[in-house]
Protein backbone atom coordinates (compact mmCIF):
# COMPACT_ATOMS: atom_id res chain seq x y z
CA UNK A 1 0.00 0.00 0.00
CA UNK A 2 1.40 3.42 -0.96
CA UNK A 3 1.85 6.26 1.53
CA UNK A 4 -0.92 8.28 -0.14
CA UNK A 5 -3.28 5.32 -0.18
CA UNK A 6 -2.62 4.61 3.48
CA UNK A 7 -3.09 8.27 4.30
CA UNK A 8 -6.42 8.44 2.52
CA UNK A 9 -7.61 5.23 4.15
CA UNK A 10 -6.72 6.30 7.69
CA UNK A 11 -8.19 9.76 7.28
CA UNK A 12 -11.39 8.28 5.87
CA UNK A 13 -11.68 5.76 8.69
CA UNK A 14 -10.95 8.27 11.41
CA UNK A 15 -13.29 11.04 10.33
CA UNK A 16 -16.16 8.99 8.91
CA UNK A 17 -17.26 7.44 12.19
CA UNK A 18 -16.53 4.05 10.67
CA UNK A 19 -16.40 0.72 12.50
CA UNK A 20 -12.88 1.33 13.84
CA UNK A 21 -14.63 3.35 16.54
CA UNK A 22 -16.20 0.22 17.91
CA UNK A 23 -16.46 0.92 21.60
CA UNK A 24 -18.93 3.79 21.92
CA UNK A 25 -21.05 1.77 24.31
CA UNK A 26 -21.74 4.46 26.86
CA UNK A 27 -19.01 3.01 29.03
CA UNK A 28 -16.74 5.34 30.99
CA UNK A 29 -13.05 4.84 31.65
CA UNK A 30 -10.86 5.62 34.65
CA UNK A 31 -7.71 7.52 33.71
CA UNK A 32 -5.31 6.85 36.57
CA UNK A 33 -1.89 8.46 36.36
CA UNK A 34 0.22 6.87 39.11
CA UNK A 35 2.99 6.06 36.64
CA UNK A 36 6.10 7.58 35.08
CA UNK A 37 5.73 6.16 31.58
CA UNK A 38 2.26 7.22 30.41
CA UNK A 39 1.62 8.90 27.06
CA UNK A 40 0.90 12.61 26.99
CA UNK A 41 -2.72 13.75 27.42
CA UNK A 42 -2.84 14.76 23.75
CA UNK A 43 -1.95 11.22 22.68
CA UNK A 44 -4.53 9.86 25.15
CA UNK A 45 -7.12 12.12 23.55
CA UNK A 46 -6.33 10.50 20.22
CA UNK A 47 -6.68 7.03 21.72
CA UNK A 48 -10.05 7.83 23.28
CA UNK A 49 -11.27 9.33 20.02
CA UNK A 50 -10.36 6.13 18.20
CA UNK A 51 -12.21 4.10 20.84
CA UNK A 52 -15.20 6.44 20.74
CA UNK A 53 -15.15 6.76 24.52
CA UNK A 54 -16.91 9.91 25.68
CA UNK A 55 -16.80 9.58 29.48
CA UNK A 56 -13.66 9.79 31.58
CA UNK A 57 -12.98 9.80 35.30
CA UNK A 58 -9.92 11.44 36.84
CA UNK A 59 -8.67 11.23 40.40
CA UNK A 60 -7.65 14.89 40.41
CA UNK A 61 -8.24 18.00 38.33
CA UNK A 62 -5.11 17.80 36.18
CA UNK A 63 -5.09 21.01 34.13
CA UNK A 64 -3.00 19.40 31.38
CA UNK A 65 -5.70 16.83 30.79
CA UNK A 66 -8.60 19.27 31.11
CA UNK A 67 -7.04 21.75 28.66
CA UNK A 68 -6.20 19.00 26.19
CA UNK A 69 -9.79 17.75 26.17
CA UNK A 70 -11.36 21.18 25.73
CA UNK A 71 -13.86 21.40 22.86
CA UNK A 72 -14.26 17.62 22.72
CA UNK A 73 -17.30 15.47 23.43
CA UNK A 74 -15.76 13.87 26.53
CA UNK A 75 -17.62 14.26 29.82
CA UNK A 76 -15.37 14.40 32.88
CA UNK A 77 -15.67 13.33 36.47
CA UNK A 78 -12.83 15.02 38.32
CA UNK A 79 -11.63 14.27 41.82
CA UNK A 80 -10.65 15.91 45.06
CA UNK A 81 -8.32 13.54 46.90
CA UNK A 82 -8.86 12.57 50.52
CA UNK A 83 -6.09 14.94 51.56
CA UNK A 84 -8.25 17.88 50.44
CA UNK A 85 -11.23 17.07 52.65
CA UNK A 86 -10.26 19.14 55.72
CA UNK A 87 -9.74 22.25 53.57
CA UNK A 88 -12.92 21.70 51.61
CA UNK A 89 -15.03 22.16 54.73
CA UNK A 90 -13.99 25.84 54.58
CA UNK A 91 -16.31 27.80 52.21
CA UNK A 92 -13.56 30.21 51.16
CA UNK A 93 -11.08 27.44 50.37
CA UNK A 94 -13.72 25.43 48.51
CA UNK A 95 -14.67 28.44 46.41
CA UNK A 96 -11.03 29.25 45.70
CA UNK A 97 -10.36 25.69 44.57
CA UNK A 98 -13.31 25.79 42.20
CA UNK A 99 -12.29 29.16 40.82
CA UNK A 100 -8.72 28.01 40.24
CA UNK A 101 -9.14 24.38 39.18
CA UNK A 102 -12.63 24.06 37.69
CA UNK A 103 -14.10 27.36 36.51
CA UNK A 104 -11.28 28.20 34.04
CA UNK A 105 -12.09 24.98 32.11
CA UNK A 106 -15.82 25.60 31.78
CA UNK A 107 -17.66 25.34 29.49
CA UNK A 108 -15.01 24.35 26.94
CA UNK A 109 -14.20 21.17 28.88
CA UNK A 110 -17.26 19.19 29.87
CA UNK A 111 -16.77 18.73 33.61
CA UNK A 112 -20.00 17.19 34.89
CA UNK A 113 -19.14 15.86 38.35
CA UNK A 114 -16.68 16.23 41.23
CA UNK A 115 -15.93 13.31 43.53
CA UNK A 116 -15.10 14.44 47.05
CA UNK A 117 -12.68 11.84 48.34
CA UNK A 118 -12.27 8.24 47.24
CA UNK A 119 -13.11 5.24 49.44
CA UNK A 120 -12.97 7.45 52.54
CA UNK A 121 -14.55 4.81 54.78
CA UNK A 122 -11.81 2.34 53.85
CA UNK A 123 -9.25 4.55 55.62
CA UNK A 124 -10.60 4.07 59.18
CA UNK A 125 -9.67 7.72 59.75
CA UNK A 126 -12.63 8.93 61.79
CA UNK A 127 -11.73 12.57 61.29
CA UNK A 128 -11.82 12.01 57.56
CA UNK A 129 -15.19 10.28 57.94
CA UNK A 130 -16.52 13.32 59.80
CA UNK A 131 -15.18 15.70 57.15
CA UNK A 132 -16.70 13.93 54.15
CA UNK A 133 -20.28 15.21 54.26
CA UNK A 134 -19.35 18.80 55.26
CA UNK A 135 -16.84 18.87 52.40
CA UNK A 136 -19.46 17.62 49.92
CA UNK A 137 -21.95 20.21 51.14
CA UNK A 138 -19.43 23.05 51.11
CA UNK A 139 -18.22 22.32 47.58
CA UNK A 140 -21.80 22.02 46.36
CA UNK A 141 -22.78 25.32 47.99
CA UNK A 142 -19.75 26.97 46.38
CA UNK A 143 -20.91 25.63 43.00
CA UNK A 144 -24.32 27.17 43.66
CA UNK A 145 -22.73 30.52 44.54
CA UNK A 146 -20.72 30.43 41.31
CA UNK A 147 -23.76 29.45 39.24
CA UNK A 148 -22.22 26.11 38.27
CA UNK A 149 -24.48 23.66 40.11
CA UNK A 150 -26.63 22.98 37.05
CA UNK A 151 -23.69 21.65 35.07
CA UNK A 152 -21.48 20.15 37.80
CA UNK A 153 -22.73 17.82 40.51
CA UNK A 154 -21.05 16.51 43.66
CA UNK A 155 -20.64 12.96 44.97
CA UNK A 156 -18.09 10.57 46.49
CA UNK A 157 -16.92 7.07 45.56
CA UNK A 158 -17.15 4.21 48.06
CA UNK A 159 -15.74 0.71 48.24
CA UNK A 160 -18.08 -2.22 48.88
CA UNK A 161 -16.54 -2.47 52.34
CA UNK A 162 -19.31 -0.11 53.44
CA UNK A 163 -21.71 -3.07 53.28
CA UNK A 164 -22.13 -5.42 56.20
CA UNK A 165 -24.39 -7.75 54.17
CA UNK A 166 -24.14 -8.14 50.40
CA UNK A 167 -26.01 -11.42 49.85
CA UNK A 168 -28.76 -12.02 49.26
CA UNK A 169 -28.95 -8.66 47.44
CA UNK A 170 -32.38 -7.87 48.88
CA UNK A 171 -30.88 -8.02 52.39
CA UNK A 172 -28.05 -5.62 51.57
CA UNK A 173 -27.24 -3.29 54.43
CA UNK A 174 -24.58 -0.80 55.42
CA UNK A 175 -22.17 -1.31 58.28
CA UNK A 176 -23.58 -0.20 61.60
CA UNK A 177 -20.54 1.93 62.42
CA UNK A 178 -21.14 3.98 59.27
CA UNK A 179 -24.85 4.62 59.76
CA UNK A 180 -24.51 8.09 61.26
CA UNK A 181 -22.32 9.20 58.35
CA UNK A 182 -24.23 7.53 55.51
CA UNK A 183 -27.62 8.84 56.64
CA UNK A 184 -26.46 12.38 56.05
CA UNK A 185 -24.68 11.54 52.81
CA UNK A 186 -27.76 9.84 51.39
CA UNK A 187 -29.92 12.79 52.39
CA UNK A 188 -27.47 15.01 50.52
CA UNK A 189 -27.67 12.84 47.38
CA UNK A 190 -31.45 12.88 47.50
CA UNK A 191 -31.50 16.65 47.90
CA UNK A 192 -29.08 17.55 45.08
CA UNK A 193 -30.02 14.53 42.93
CA UNK A 194 -26.48 13.24 42.50
CA UNK A 195 -25.57 9.55 42.11
CA UNK A 196 -24.14 7.24 44.76
CA UNK A 197 -20.85 5.85 43.43
CA UNK A 198 -19.41 2.44 44.27
CA UNK A 199 -16.14 0.76 43.34
CA UNK A 200 -17.22 -2.83 42.79
CA UNK A 201 -14.73 -5.61 42.13
CA UNK A 202 -16.02 -9.19 41.94
CA UNK A 203 -12.35 -10.09 41.47
CA UNK A 204 -11.70 -9.48 45.17
CA UNK A 205 -14.39 -11.97 46.17
CA UNK A 206 -12.92 -14.60 43.85
CA UNK A 207 -9.33 -13.92 44.95
CA UNK A 208 -10.23 -14.35 48.60
CA UNK A 209 -12.26 -17.54 48.07
CA UNK A 210 -11.33 -19.17 44.75
CA UNK A 211 -12.55 -22.56 45.88
CA UNK A 212 -16.00 -21.28 46.84
CA UNK A 213 -16.79 -18.50 44.37
CA UNK A 214 -17.52 -19.88 40.87
CA UNK A 215 -15.21 -18.23 38.34
CA UNK A 216 -17.85 -18.24 35.60
CA UNK A 217 -20.23 -16.36 37.92
CA UNK A 218 -17.79 -13.49 38.41
CA UNK A 219 -16.65 -13.40 34.76
CA UNK A 220 -20.17 -13.11 33.23
CA UNK A 221 -19.72 -16.53 31.66
CA UNK A 222 -22.61 -19.00 31.31
CA UNK A 223 -23.39 -20.47 34.74
CA UNK A 224 -26.32 -21.67 36.82
CA UNK A 225 -26.42 -18.40 38.74
CA UNK A 226 -27.85 -17.76 42.18
CA UNK A 227 -31.36 -16.94 43.33
CA UNK A 228 -32.27 -14.39 45.96
CA UNK A 229 -34.47 -16.46 48.32
CA UNK A 230 -36.46 -13.40 49.38
CA UNK A 231 -37.30 -11.92 45.96
CA UNK A 232 -36.78 -15.03 43.80
CA UNK A 233 -34.75 -12.86 41.43
CA UNK A 234 -32.00 -14.77 39.62
CA UNK A 235 -28.49 -13.39 39.30
CA UNK A 236 -26.11 -14.72 36.65
CA UNK A 237 -23.17 -12.56 37.74
CA UNK A 238 -21.79 -11.12 40.96
CA UNK A 239 -21.50 -7.48 39.83
CA UNK A 240 -25.26 -7.07 39.38
CA UNK A 241 -25.84 -8.71 42.77
CA UNK A 242 -23.43 -6.24 44.36
CA UNK A 243 -25.19 -3.26 42.79
CA UNK A 244 -28.60 -4.45 43.95
CA UNK A 245 -27.23 -5.03 47.45
CA UNK A 246 -26.25 -1.34 47.54
CA UNK A 247 -29.72 -0.36 46.32
CA UNK A 248 -31.22 -2.45 49.14
CA UNK A 249 -28.96 -0.83 51.72
CA UNK A 250 -29.95 2.61 50.48
CA UNK A 251 -33.63 1.66 50.61
CA UNK A 252 -33.20 0.41 54.17
CA UNK A 253 -32.15 3.95 55.05
CA UNK A 254 -35.33 5.37 53.58
CA UNK A 255 -34.34 6.31 50.02
CA UNK A 256 -35.62 4.94 46.74
CA UNK A 257 -34.73 7.88 44.49
CA UNK A 258 -30.92 7.69 44.47
CA UNK A 259 -29.15 6.13 41.48
CA UNK A 260 -26.20 3.82 42.00
CA UNK A 261 -23.35 4.06 39.51
CA UNK A 262 -20.25 1.89 39.30
CA UNK A 263 -17.33 4.31 39.46
CA UNK A 264 -14.75 1.52 39.22
CA UNK A 265 -14.76 -2.10 38.18
CA UNK A 266 -12.19 -4.23 36.44
CA UNK A 267 -9.96 -7.28 36.58
CA UNK A 268 -6.17 -7.46 36.81
CA UNK A 269 -4.21 -9.18 34.05
CA UNK A 270 -1.38 -10.09 36.40
CA UNK A 271 -0.87 -10.58 40.12
CA UNK A 272 1.32 -12.05 42.80
CA UNK A 273 1.41 -15.80 43.44
CA UNK A 274 -1.32 -15.51 46.06
CA UNK A 275 -3.64 -13.49 43.82
CA UNK A 276 -5.79 -16.18 42.25
CA UNK A 277 -7.35 -15.49 38.90
CA UNK A 278 -5.23 -12.48 37.90
CA UNK A 279 -4.54 -13.48 34.29
CA UNK A 280 -4.91 -11.82 30.87
CA UNK A 281 -7.48 -14.45 29.90
CA UNK A 282 -9.74 -13.72 32.88
CA UNK A 283 -9.31 -9.97 32.55
CA UNK A 284 -10.26 -10.19 28.89
CA UNK A 285 -13.36 -12.23 29.69
CA UNK A 286 -14.46 -9.94 32.51
CA UNK A 287 -14.11 -6.66 30.64
CA UNK A 288 -15.13 -8.06 27.27
CA UNK A 289 -18.33 -9.62 28.63
CA UNK A 290 -19.06 -6.49 30.67
CA UNK A 291 -18.77 -4.27 27.58
CA UNK A 292 -21.19 -6.51 25.70
CA UNK A 293 -23.74 -6.16 28.50
CA UNK A 294 -23.34 -2.40 28.56
CA UNK A 295 -23.83 -2.34 24.79
CA UNK A 296 -27.10 -4.21 25.34
CA UNK A 297 -28.08 -1.63 27.99
CA UNK A 298 -28.66 -4.36 30.53
CA UNK A 299 -30.13 -3.63 33.94
CA UNK A 300 -29.85 -5.44 37.26
CA UNK A 301 -32.69 -7.81 38.27
CA UNK A 302 -33.97 -5.49 41.01
CA UNK A 303 -33.79 -2.34 38.84
CA UNK A 304 -35.01 -3.50 35.41
CA UNK A 305 -35.59 0.03 34.14
CA UNK A 306 -32.19 1.45 35.13
CA UNK A 307 -29.34 0.49 32.75
CA UNK A 308 -26.11 -0.37 34.49
CA UNK A 309 -23.76 2.63 34.48
CA UNK A 310 -20.06 1.71 34.57
CA UNK A 311 -16.62 3.28 34.57
CA UNK A 312 -14.06 0.59 33.79
CA UNK A 313 -10.79 0.58 35.71
CA UNK A 314 -8.51 1.42 34.02
CA UNK A 315 -7.21 2.84 30.76
CA UNK A 316 -3.52 2.09 31.39
CA UNK A 317 -1.39 -0.07 33.63
CA UNK A 318 0.14 2.18 36.31
CA UNK A 319 3.67 1.12 37.19
CA UNK A 320 4.06 3.22 40.35
CA UNK A 321 0.96 2.11 42.23
CA UNK A 322 1.82 0.63 45.62
CA UNK A 323 0.55 -2.70 46.88
CA UNK A 324 0.40 -6.16 45.30
CA UNK A 325 1.25 -6.71 41.64
CA UNK A 326 -2.42 -6.69 40.65
CA UNK A 327 -2.65 -2.99 41.53
CA UNK A 328 -0.27 -2.18 38.67
CA UNK A 329 -2.05 -4.37 36.14
CA UNK A 330 -5.66 -3.28 35.73
CA UNK A 331 -5.12 -1.42 32.47
CA UNK A 332 -6.74 -2.19 29.15
CA UNK A 333 -3.57 -0.82 27.56
CA UNK A 334 0.13 -0.72 28.18
CA UNK A 335 1.49 2.85 28.22
CA UNK A 336 2.85 2.39 24.69
CA UNK A 337 -0.66 1.86 23.36
CA UNK A 338 -0.50 -1.92 23.01
CA UNK A 339 -3.63 -3.72 24.25
CA UNK A 340 -2.91 -5.84 27.31
CA UNK A 341 -5.41 -8.41 26.04
CA UNK A 342 -8.06 -8.68 23.37
CA UNK A 343 -11.61 -7.63 24.23
CA UNK A 344 -12.67 -6.99 20.66
CA UNK A 345 -11.87 -3.29 20.83
CA UNK A 346 -9.25 -1.56 18.70
CA UNK A 347 -7.64 1.68 19.73
CA UNK A 348 -4.94 3.79 18.14
CA UNK A 349 -2.21 5.73 19.89
CA UNK A 350 -0.11 8.01 17.62
CA UNK A 351 2.91 6.14 16.40
CA UNK A 352 1.46 2.84 17.64
CA UNK A 353 -0.80 1.61 14.81
CA UNK A 354 -1.72 -2.09 14.88
CA UNK A 355 -2.15 -3.51 11.41
CA UNK A 356 -0.67 -6.02 8.98
CA UNK A 357 3.08 -5.93 8.23
CA UNK A 358 2.48 -4.80 4.64
CA UNK A 359 0.86 -1.53 5.73
CA UNK A 360 2.44 -1.01 9.13
CA UNK A 361 5.19 1.39 8.08
CA UNK A 362 2.98 3.59 5.92
CA UNK A 363 0.19 3.80 8.46
CA UNK A 364 2.61 4.52 11.29
CA UNK A 365 3.90 7.57 9.42
CA UNK A 366 0.37 8.66 8.59
CA UNK A 367 -0.74 8.25 12.21
CA UNK A 368 1.96 10.67 13.33
CA UNK A 369 0.81 13.23 10.78
CA UNK A 370 -2.82 12.66 11.72
CA UNK A 371 -1.97 13.04 15.41
CA UNK A 372 -0.71 16.57 14.73
CA UNK A 373 -3.97 17.38 12.94
CA UNK A 374 -6.13 15.90 15.71
CA UNK A 375 -4.14 17.64 18.44
CA UNK A 376 -4.67 20.93 16.62
CA UNK A 377 -8.40 20.30 16.23
CA UNK A 378 -8.77 19.31 19.89
CA UNK A 379 -7.02 22.43 21.11
CA UNK A 380 -8.54 24.85 18.59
Amino acid sequence: MSYMAASSLLLLLFFSGSPIQILGLGVGINYGQIANNLPSPSRVAYLLKSLNISRMKLYDADPNVLVTFSHTNVDFIIGLGNEYLPNMTDPIKARNWLQQRVQPHLPQTRITCITIGNEVFKTYDHQLWSNLLPAMQTVYNALVDLGLDKQVTVTSAHSLDILSISFPPSAGSFRQDLSEYLHGILNFHAEVKSPFLINAYPYFAYKDNPNEVPLDYVLFQPNQGTVDPITNLKYDNMLYAQVDAVYSAIKAMGHTDIKVRISETGWPSRGDDDEAGATPENAGLYNGNLLKRIEEKQSTPAKPNVPVDVYVFALFNENLKPGPASERNYGLYYPNGTPVYNIGVQGYLPGMVYTSPSTKIALSVVSNVLFIVIAYLISA
